[in-house]
């Protein structure tokens, strides 16, 4: 899925892809999802695919390190001009997700993207 601007919709930084390539050697796959809930804040939860079920509604915006990546619709419906930057941060995770490796987690940075003028309001 690509941004507006041509650009994709997920990536990664340099961390974040060497996070995933640690993880995929103790895992055979992982897959990402982008909550939004009051209890996780707004942070990427990362699994052992298969681990999360992704709903009829939920959308994959991409792979990141060969992981899909996916988005609840009404969240992606607020963040559709936003292109989402997976990123490592220093601490444990909080909820169900995996650590990004010894004392780290996974995090969403975030970069608008401009909207184009038939989508203006």
């Amino acid at each position: 899925m690509k941004t507006p601007t041509g650009e994709p919709a997920v990536t990664a930084t340099p961390e974040a892809l060497e996070a995933i390539k640690n993880l995929l050697k103790e895992h055979r796959s992982l897959m990402f999802f982008q909550s939004g809930g009051c209890c996780d804040g707004s942070l990427p939860m990362c699994f052992a695919e298969g681990e999360f079920i992704i709903g009829d509604n939920d959308i994959l915006l991409g792979k990141v390190g060969g992981c899909p990546f996916y988005i609840d619709f009404r969240q992606y419906e607020v963040w559709k001009h936003t292109q989402l930057i997976l990123d490592v941060g220093e601490g444990e995770p909080e909820g169900f997700s995996m650590a990004a490796g010894e004392n780290s987690h996974f995090i969403t940075r975030s970069k608008v993207c401009m909207i184009p003028p038939e989508e203006q309001q």
